[in-house]
C-alpha cells in the first residue's frame, strides 16, 4: 500500500483523482477544461437571459427550457471548484462532508434534468396532440406545480442514502474515482454493509432515470401516432422539427450516464483514464451541449442571441 493511501485510511478527507498518467500536464489540460466551464456558464447564462428579457419567449416550452439550463448551471457550480481545482493543483483533498454534499447536488440535478426533460417530452405531446388546449393545459400556475414536483422528486427521496453515507466506515485507502463526489464511488471505499444504500440507488435509477426514460419514448410514438395522421406532409415535418432539440437533448444526457454506469457496473478492469474520461463527459456534456442545441435549432433562440450579440458588438 503506498504512503498516500496509508495517510487517509483512517483520516475523514479524500483524494481526488485528476487525470490519471497524465499529472505532469495537469495546467494544460485546465486549459480545455476551464474553456469547457466557461462556455457551459456563458451558453446557458445566455439562455436564461434570452429567455427572461424576450416577450414571446414567455411559452410553457421555452419556461421548460429556462428549468433545464438552470439545472445545467447548477451542475456546473456543484463541481467547477473540485475539477478546477484539483487540475490548478490548488485542491487535492475533500472531507467527507464536503463530499458527501457534492455527491447530493451531482445526483439530484442529474434526476432534476430528466425530470426536466420528461416534462418537455409532456410539452411537445400536449402541443402536437391538443394544440387547442395547450395553453389551458400548461398554464403559469401549472408549470410552477410541475416544478415543485420535479425539485421534490429530484432532492428528497435521494436524502436517505446520501445522509446514510456519512454512517459508514471508511476502511480502504481514501482515494476516489474522479476530481468530484459519486455515491458509488463513496460506496467503493466503504467497509460497512452497503447493502440498503446499493438497493435504495437501483430502486431510484429504475424510479427516476428509467421511468422517465420509458416515458419519454412512450411520449414520442403517441406524438408520432399524432403527427403520421396529419394530410400535409409540410405540416408533418414542421410538428416533428418542434421536437429535434428536444430529442438532441435527451440523448446528449442519456447516453453519457448509461456510459459511466457500465463503466462503473462492468468496467473495472478498464485504466483509470476511462473511468475519469467517462465522469468528466458525464458531468460536462450535456450542460455544454444545451445551449447549442437549442440556440441553433430554436430559430426562436437563435433569432434572439444573434440580436444579443450583434447589440453588443456596435
Amino acid at each position: 500500500m503506498s504512503a498516500l493511501s496509508h495517510s487517509h485510511l483512517n483520516s475523514s478527507t479524500f483524494v481526488l483523482t485528476g487525470v490519471p498518467g497524465l499529472e505532469v500536464y495537469s495546467l494544460w489540460l485546465s486549459i480545455p477544461f476551464s474553456s469547457i466551464y466557461a462556455m457551459v456558464f456563458l451558453g446557458n447564462c445566455t439562455v436564461l437571459h434570452v429567455i427572461r428579457t424576450e416577450p414571446s419567449l414567455h411559452q410553457p416550452m421555452f419556461y421548460f427550457l429556462a428549468m433545464l439550463s438552470l439545472t445545467d448551471l447548477c451542475m456546473w457550480l456543484s463541481t467547477v471548484h473540485t475539477v478546477l481545482g484539483v487540475l490548478y493543483g490548488f485542491m487535492q483533498e475533500i472531507s467527507l462532508d464536503f463530499c458527501i454534499a457534492q455527491s447530493y447536488f451531482i445526483h439530484g440535478l442529474s434526476f432534476m434534468e430528466s425530470s426536466v426533460l420528461l416534462a418537455m417530452a409532456f410539452d411537445r405531446y400536449i402541443a402536437i396532440s391538443n394544440p387547442l388546449r395547450y395553453s389551458s393545459i400548461l398554464t403559469n400556475d401549472n408549470i410552477m406545480k410541475i416544478g415543485v414536483a420535479i425539485l421534490c422528486r429530484s432532492f428528497l427521496f435521494i436524502s436517505p442514502a446520501i445522509i446514510r453515507l456519512k454512517f459508514l466506515n471508511y476502511c480502504r485507502p481514501h482515494i476516489l474515482s474522479h476530481s468530484f463526489c459519486l455515491h458509488q464511488d463513496l460506496l467503493r471505499l466503504a467497509c460497512s454493509d452497503i447493502r440498503f444504500n446499493s438497493i435504495y440507488a437501483l430502486v431510484l435509477v429504475i424510479m427516476n432515470l428509467l421511468l422517465d426514460a420509458v416515458l419519454i419514448i412512450i411520449s414520442y410514438i403517441m406524438i408520432l401516432h399524432t403527427v403520421l395522421a396529419i394530410a400535409s406532409r409540410e405540416e408533418r415535418m414542421k410538428s416533428l422539427q418542434t421536437c429535434v432539440s428536444h430529442i438532441c437533448a435527451v440523448l446528449v444526457f442519456y447516453i453519457p450516464i448509461i456510459g459511466l454506469t457500465m463503466v462503473h457496473r462492468f468496467g473495472k478492469h478498464l485504466s483509470p483514464l476511462v473511468h475519469v474520461l467517462m465522469g468528466n463527459i458525464y458531468i460536462l456534456f450535456p450542460p455544454l451541449m444545451n445551449p447549442i442545441i437549442y440556440s441553433i435549432r430554436t430559430h426562436q433562440i437563435r433569432r434572439r442571441v444573434q440580436r444579443l450579440f450583434s447589440l453588443k458588438a456596435i
